[in-house]
């Protein structure tokens, strides 16, 4: 039984040595539970989402994470806010915000911002880490990133958009020589609340069956009050015996701000249809979504939670009395 008795010995001697690392070395072990804080505990509460800058390529997508706190001190805490393309899954941009220590008990705003490609859907996913470990995670979805406005385009002057009539007509006024001239008049409505004013009204003419540019003319608009509709009349000059796309475009400093289209049936013997309905996919943000598992757990500070050792002093105490008596035992 020399053998036995000898690593118990041996084993008596590491855990002797496990004991004087955990006196000298901070953090070898988990601190004593009589430092009586408790620990830290974090979630995402809330997450809300507005628009920032856009251009004619990307939109800013403005996010603010409410981050709650309750407990004991927690260090190095951040959180990261990452923009994912929803169809192929890539992510586009990320955003970090580092809070350093926490120590006081509430709720704080974290601002991020990611920048998207304007177009498609995005999934913006706020991430909460503390100390490198990820605590708690909350998302909210974003589709019709396309029909964002850039802010050079930004105006609240359109065409008209009536239901079951376009926002584009057209009389006959002459037809001479084979040549028919066409009043063309554009619905144009303010709706906003304040005056527009040096817009542009160009009216192209197209023959349908072959795309060539009958005729094209522009008129300048003067201030549309707020909630006002005017009618721009324009004349134009086309064969007769056609069918053509009348299609407006209402510019402002060279950026076209709207665009309407109507058919002008010259042709009495084939009449031309345009669909005016017009189906935008709007820009909308789902609603706030969280894990609603991590953050019910507890998050322990690295000063509770240890390093390397896996057990407390008390537990090394105990399996050295152990070790103690089976070497004795077996020394018998």
């Amino acid at each position: 039984m020399r053998f036995e008795a000898a690593l118990g010995v041996a084993a008596a001697a590491v855990l002797l040595a496990t004991v004087g690392l955990a006196a000298v070395v901070p953090g070898f072990v988990s601190p004593s539970p009589s430092d009586g804080e408790p620990p830290a505990r974090f979630d995402v509460a809330e997450m809300t989402l507005s628009v920032g800058a856009v251009t004619g390529e990307t939109a800013t997508l403005e996010t603010t994470a409410f981050v709650r706190h309750r407990g004991g001190t927690a260090d190095n805490v951040s959180v990261v806010a990452r923009a994912t393309d929803s169809q192929s899954g890539l992510v586009v941009d990320r955003d970090r915000r580092g809070l350093g220590t926490v120590d006081d008990d509430g709720e704080r705003e974290v601002p991020l911002a990611v920048a998207v490609p304007r177009e498609g859907g995005y999934a913006v996913t706020t991430l909460l880490y503390v100390d490198g470990r990820r605590v708690d995670t909350a998302r909210v979805g974003v589709d019709g990133v396309g029909a964002l406005r850039p802010s050079y385009a930004d105006s609240s002057a359109a065409f008209y958009e009536f239901d079951r009539r376009p926002s584009v007509e057209y009389s006959v006024e002459t037809v001479e020589n084979g040549r028919a001239t066409l009043n063309v008049s554009s619905y144009v409505t303010n709706g906003g609340d304040d005056p527009e004013s040096e817009l542009r009204l160009v009216v192209t003419v197209r023959q349908t069956d072959s795309n060539v540019v009958a005729d094209r003319t522009s008129t300048r608009i003067g201030n549309v009050a707020p909630g006002r509709t005017v009618v721009e009349d324009t004349r134009v000059t086309v064969p007769d015996g056609f069918n053509y796309y009348l299609d407006a475009t209402l510019r402002r400093d060279g950026v076209i701000i709207d665009s309407a289209r109507a058919a002008a049936n010259l042709d009495p013997e084939q009449t031309l249809a345009v669909d005016e309905r017009r189906e935008e996919v709007e820009f909308e943000a789902s609603e706030f979504e969280t894990d609603g598992g991590t953050s019910q757990r507890p998050t322990e500070t690295p000063e509770a939670t240890g390093d390397g050792a896996g057990f407390g002093a008390a537990v090394a105490v105990v399996a050295l009395a152990a070790g103690l008596l089976a070497a004795r035992r077996w020394s018998r």
